[in-house]
């Protein structure tokens, strides 16, 4: 019999021991479990302790996620990336006013998984947008910008053209990368709980157990997160105020499919704060 088995099944011994208000069937059930730890060497303290951690229920929670100090450039697109990622994997987001803070709600196994998987892309995110600015390929772009004249007494304004500015390439860049992150994410999320559904079909589970588990996870962390945010308002992400380029759009996009997800256990670790009820 394996150790988690074995710890498993004294645990269980010792909490029935625990919970019988009958003293002969206590003392049944803990020479049971004492025979048992004997036999296999195992700490009635450690088996105690193991069936506490496998029903203790997981519940959501909030984090607070620094994003970077106050003035510092590029912390909207930084957000971006971050809630990108937790959209992906069942986390909700309040965004600070100032950019510098997320606060993160959810199971504390997915904000884990966003918090891995952000500092991975942040470091892609920053270093891919300065090797496009540092190649000049920005400089060839131009983009339009409005002008405030005034004639004959009246207020105009008039759309020109001009050449794409460094701040506004880089800024272009890194939003296509957060979107394109984001939607490679979500479509890594289908396809991991479509199989876990399919599963349940051809396997010894209820074929509505997994899909009854994400529904219940949902409802979940949306009734938590309704009791706990403060939030007034909602945040509309970085806007490109400092102009548009299409170019830096495109290789933003290009750098996010490239870019490397994480490891498969960062991918999958939202899938695993599944929960499954009594029966299923």
């Amino acid at each position: 019999m394996g150790t988690d088995k074995m710890l498993t099944r004294i645990g269980g011994l010792l909490r029935q021991a625990e919970s019988t208000d009958n003293e002969h069937e206590a003392e049944a059930f803990l020479a049971a479990a004492q025979r048992l730890a004997t036999g296999s060497s195992v700490d009635l303290a450690v088996a105690r302790a193991h069936i506490a951690n496998r029903e203790r229920r997981p519940t959501p929670a909030q984090r607070v996620i620094p994003i970077g100090e106050p003035g510092k450039r590029g912390l909207r697109t930084y957000v971006q990336l971050f809630v990108a990622i937790a959209a992906a994997n069942d986390v909700r987001c309040d965004v600070a006013r100032s950019s510098t803070t997320v606060y993160a709600y959810g199971f504390d196994t997915d904000i884990d998984t966003c918090a891995a998987l952000y500092a991975s892309l942040l470091v892609q995110m920053v270093r891919a947008s300065d090797h496009y600015i540092k190649s000049g390929a920005y400089k060839t772009a131009t983009t339009q910008k409005v002008v405030v004249e005034r004639r004959y007494g009246r207020t105009v304004q008039r759309p020109v053209e001009v050449p794409v500015a460094a701040v506004t390439a880089r800024l272009n860049f890194q939003m296509a990368f957060a979107a394109r992150i984001g939607r490679r994410l979500a479509e890594v999320k289908a396809e991991v709980e479509s199989a876990a559904v399919r599963a349940d079909a051809v396997g010894s589970a209820p074929p509505t157990g997994t899909a009854l588990a994400l529904r219940n996870k949902e409802l979940e962390l949306t009734d938590y997160y309704s009791r706990t945010s403060e939030a007034r308002g909602t945040w509309q992400g970085p806007q490109a105020s400092a102009g548009y380029s299409a170019a830096a759009r495109r290789a933003g996009d290009r750098a996010g499919k490239a870019a490397r997800l994480g490891s498969s256990a960062e991918l999958g670790g939202a899938r695993g704060q599944l929960t499954r009820g009594p029966g299923e």
